[in-house]
């Protein structure tokens, strides 16, 4: 292991499930880390991670960083704050489809129609899994959980279309078991200036086990795809289709909040 790696490195036990889809998040994110400090794009003393509640919470035990833990749902409040006191700071922000769109939603709707400068990775395994799998509002119509036994009757909604005409000006989804491309799509969300939103489908494998369901689903973006226009955008995940499309779906420059703030 070099250097930066064994510095990123922290002596907590790993306690998530044995094969859990967090562990290659983990994984990716140390390694994109580690390429912008080798770059010099970054300093390690000027990177803070956020986490909220929830199993993805626990990354910020295993990576030897300034960190933040907040209440369930209000990383993103911490996080634009962080951000407005000391522009310096990259800000990146761990979260659960469970804390950021339940708890949380108004707070991340509203960072990225300021469009903050910080960077939200979503662990989305569709359950609140930390209390042992209770449905989200991401979780399909007809889960049967704790808390809904009799099957849920809501319908879920999806995260990026909202997210795209709240004002974010980068938005993704990989596969957490994609460690490769995970990390090509931390590296340019965290090198874009602006409010950066990824999508990572993160499977619960003891309480929501959907690994055979996105194993012939997922499709990579096309590399001609032009993330630059909105409307593209717009019609792109709008479309209705079998798969799951991987990639970046939108990616532009706009003034961000921080910025204007000092201004």
């Amino acid at each position: 292991m070099n250097l930066i790696m064994a510095n990123l490195s922290t002596t907590a036990k790993i306690t998530w499930c044995p094969g859990c889809p967090n562990s290659a998040i983990l994984v990716a994110f140390r390694q994109t880390i580690e390429e912008l400090v080798k770059a010099g794009e970054i300093k390690l003393e000027n990177v803070v991670v956020c986490a909220g509640i929830g199993c993805h919470g626990k990354i910020t035990d295993y990576v030897n960083l300034n960190s933040f833990t907040s209440l369930h749902g209000r990383a993103l409040p911490a996080m634009t704050g962080m951000k407005c006191a000391n522009r310096k700071l990259m800000v990146v922000g761990f979260s659960g489809d469970g804390d950021s769109f339940a708890e949380g939603i108004g707070h991340l709707v509203h960072a990225a129609r300021r469009n903050s400068d910080i960077k939200v990775f979503i662990h989305v395994n569709q359950v609140f899994a930390l209390t042992t799998g209770q449905a989200t509002p991401l979780s399909p119509k007809g889960y049967k959980s704790k808390s809904t036994p009799f099957g849920s009757i809501e319908e879920p909604f999806t995260p990026l279309p909202m997210l795209l005409e709240s004002g974010a000006t980068f938005l993704a989804r990989s596969y957490a078991n994609d460690i490769a491309n995970t990390k090509k799509i931390m590296l340019e969300a965290i090198r874009h200036k602006g409010f950066a939103f990824v999508e990572i489908i993160q499977p619960c494998i003891t309480f929501f086990d959907t690994r055979d369901y996105f194993k012939d689903r997922l499709e990579a973006v096309p590399d001609n795809f032009p993330a630059q226009d909105i409307n593209a955008a717009r019609e792109f995940l709008s479309k209705a289709t079998t798969k799951t499309p991987v990639g970046i779906f939108y990616n532009v420059v706009k003034p961000t909040y921080e910025d204007e703030l000092w201004a």
